[in-house]
């Protein structure tokens, strides 16, 4: 019997899951979550500080390597390439199943290098290379210093997930990045067939910044109750109307296309509802379109199997966002200020996680030295 997250799928939404770690994959909740439908993992900083300090599930292995004298670096990937490689691992039958779509797992480069064209590149190929599997994605954030290291890693045929994509402008950016990267890729005589990307859209923090600043206008007087909780809805259905523009057969993708290049899937990313008096499956019922991905934390996968919606909503009530966005910004309200302000907090947010990570791994490991 079909359930929604499956419905969504009939559709050509596929679900992923925002979240990995060790005990998802020994413990067997992957393989359940898969055999519910979902169809791809995403990982980031944030996610594996987490699962790494917030457990006891990795000190075994922690130990190890510690003993091997690893550096703290060292200590990090040798704790979340495992996870990623079995992951990748126990998600290709998909892979394979769906000729190459979906069945991913997402890794991101360090947050350190968000502004660093050059070094983005290079971990992103190493990690790509070390990994040695067809359905991992090398997440590169959405900076002015990411956009050509996606574009340098498409042309080397590596998969690639855009993550911290806010706003339309960088959205813009982000397309024809991929889109050339494509046409190095074929250029160079690289097989489009075999390159994957998402872009990977941040949906409800741009409602909690909206929202605070609706408050303050509210309080001087002015009407926009209208307004709450619409502003990152209306401005994902802006974007998905662009991709469907930018990615149609008669446009500048046509060409390739039919040398069997994929179109760059719009990812629904930070989908868990983060004010309470909303709906807690209000950022997937009204992002529901086919050719797109949502990426859902646990307990929202839940909701969805419990009372998420099923009807394509994304294409629906274009002429009403451009209409509240249109509001927004006559109220002085600077959407696109807030989006490239939510992108940077959003790096800076990644690398405070990483940092975490890093001094509890430097503190495990003095504590050993001193034990020992």
């Amino acid at each position: 019997m079909s359930n929604r997250i499956q419905a969504l799928y009939d559709i050509g939404q596929s679900i992923w899951c925002d979240n990995i770690s060790r005990n998802m994959i020994d413990g067997g909740e992957l393989k359940r979550l898969l055999d519910i439908g979902v169809v791809g993992v995403t990982s980031n900083p944030s996610i594996f500080m987490k699962a790494i300090t917030g457990s006891a599930d990795y000190d075994m292995l922690l130990d190890k390597l510690i003993g091997q004298g690893l550096d703290t670096m060292d200590l990090y990937e040798g704790l979340v390439i495992p996870d990623i490689g079995d992951a990748a691992d126990i998600l290709k039958p998909i892979y394979e199943s769906t000729g190459g779509v979906d069945g991913f797992v997402s890794l991101e480069v360090s947050p350190k290098l968000a502004y660093d064209t050059k070094g983005t590149i290079a971990e992103g190929k190493r990690l790509f290379a070390t990994l040695n599997r067809p359905n991992v994605m090398i997440k590169v954030p959405a900076t002015a210093q990411g956009m050509p290291a996606i574009e340098a890693l498409i042309g080397a045929g590596i998969n690639v997930n855009v993550t911290l994509i806010f706003g339309l402008a960088a959205y813009e950016q982000v397309m024809q990045a991929y889109l050339n990267g494509l046409r190095k890729l074929d250029a160079d005589g690289g097989d489009l067939t075999a390159v994957t990307s998402v872009a990977s859209f941040f949906v409800s923090r741009l409602d909690v910044m909206i929202d605070k600043a609706l408050d303050e206008k509210k309080a001087g007087g002015a009407v926009v109750d209208h307004l709450f909780g619409r502003a990152a809805i209306a401005n994902a259905k802006l974007a998905y109307a662009r991709f469907q523009e930018v990615f149609s057969a008669d446009g500048a993708f046509g060409a390739l296309a039919a040398k069997g290049a994929r179109v760059q899937r719009p990812l629904w990313a930070s989908t868990s509802t983060k004010n309470p008096a909303y709906c807690d499956t209000m950022y997937l019922d009204g992002l529901v379109g086919p050719q797109s991905v949502n990426t859902l934390p646990p307990v929202t996968i839940d909701a969805t199997l419990d009372h998420g919606q099923t009807e394509i909503a994304i294409t629906k009530d274009l002429d009403k966002a451009r209409s509240q966005m249109k509001e927004l910004a006559g109220l002085q309200i600077d959407v696109t200020k807030a989006t490239e302000k939510l992108r940077d907090d959003g790096v800076a947010l990644f690398a405070k996680s990483f940092d975490e990570l890093l001094e509890n791994l430097q503190h495990k490991k003095a504590q050993l030295r001193t034990a020992g």
